[in-house]
């Protein structure tokens, strides 16, 4: 548990917590029931539900695997009271722990963010956490330059799998960006004395950047669809160009083959008793392949 306190406003934080927090909860505040135990409880679906003494609210972050190389949900879990700020979340979000220790080590930082009430505080904190996801969709715009360059160098082989991760990668995305704005829309809708009528327009320009967001991913899911046909023509033209060449390697050998074993099933060779037997027959599975190929190109089949 971590704890940063100015004037009449107090933030909590809770990373993974356990059942001595919880308790911790139940003894200090007077929070309902339900939203302790939902709290603790993971949940996959955001939601925003007022309390007659507090409002509770489940958003998720998109937090980046390093090691699967996508996005996936974190859960942050938010109680508004009167006087509190109370987070808390399983995995560590980056931001969240940056901005807290900023207000621990600066009164002056605690004194711009934690002057009015817990609820401006959760505003400054969702900015934070949501204008985090533009660097990671910049990242997610370099990836495409760079697929997009190793296709038209004729690596279309490799890059089905790193399209395919990227694809995977925006979909996560998507599918945690997306219900957040329902949830910044309720914050403005709702009627609590936790959400002063001063904060509410600041939480309707954190949906216009969510829906910023959503812009941009939904171009970055258009131009990944757009890449990945390019690169699915292109390795199917290349594919039936190496079939081309076999198809036609194999029709120009099948007249020389049956010549030749025509010649095996013979009781007696032609030219079998010459002294330049052999090379007559070359000569004429040469010329046999040669009137193939003629007749493939008059044909333009070639």
């Amino acid at each position: 548990m971590k704890e940063v306190k100015f004037n009449n406003v107090t933030w909590i934080d809770f990373e993974d917590p356990d059942a001595d927090d919880v308790l911790y909860l139940q003894e200090k505040f007077d929070i309902h029931p339900l939203a302790i135990e939902e709290f603790i409880t993971p949940t996959i679906r955001p939601k925003a539900t007022q309390y007659d003494n507090c409002l509770f609210l489940t958003i998720h972050i998109p937090l980046f695997d390093v090691n699967e190389r996508t996005t996936y949900p974190g859960e942050l879990d938010i109680v508004i009271t009167k006087d509190h700020l109370i987070t808390g979340h399983k995995y560590k979000i980056y931001q969240l722990s940056e901005f807290f220790r900023k207000l621990l080590e600066s009164e002056g930082k605690r004194r711009v963010y934690m002057e009015d009430s817990p609820a401006h505080l959760l505003y400054h904190l969702l900015e934070i956490l949501i204008e985090s996801c533009f660097p990671r969709l910049d990242h997610v715009i370099e990836h495409l330059d760079s697929v997009e360059e190793e296709i038209f160098r004729g690596n279309e082989k490799d890059m089905v799998r790193e399209i395919s991760i990227v694809k995977r990668d925006i979909l996560n995305f998507r599918r945690t960006m997306k219900p957040q704005r329902s949830i910044l829309e309720s914050i403005t809708q709702k009627e609590s004395p936790l959400v002063p009528e001063s904060i509410k327009p600041y939480y309707h320009d954190l949906i216009g950047t969510n829906i910023r967001i959503w812009n941009t991913l939904e171009s970055v899911k258009e131009t990944t669809e757009s890449l990945e046909e390019t690169n699915n023509s292109l390795l199917s033209n290349k594919l039936n160009l190496t079939m081309k060449v076999l198809t036609i390697f194999s029709a120009i050998m099948l007249p020389m083959t049956v010549y030749s074993n025509i010649l095996a099933m013979s009781a007696e060779i032609p030219f079998g008793d010459h002294p330049y037997g052999f090379w007559i027959h070359i000569g004429i599975m040469l010329f046999i392949s040669l009137l193939t190929i003629t007749i493939f190109k008059l044909r333009k089949w070639l």
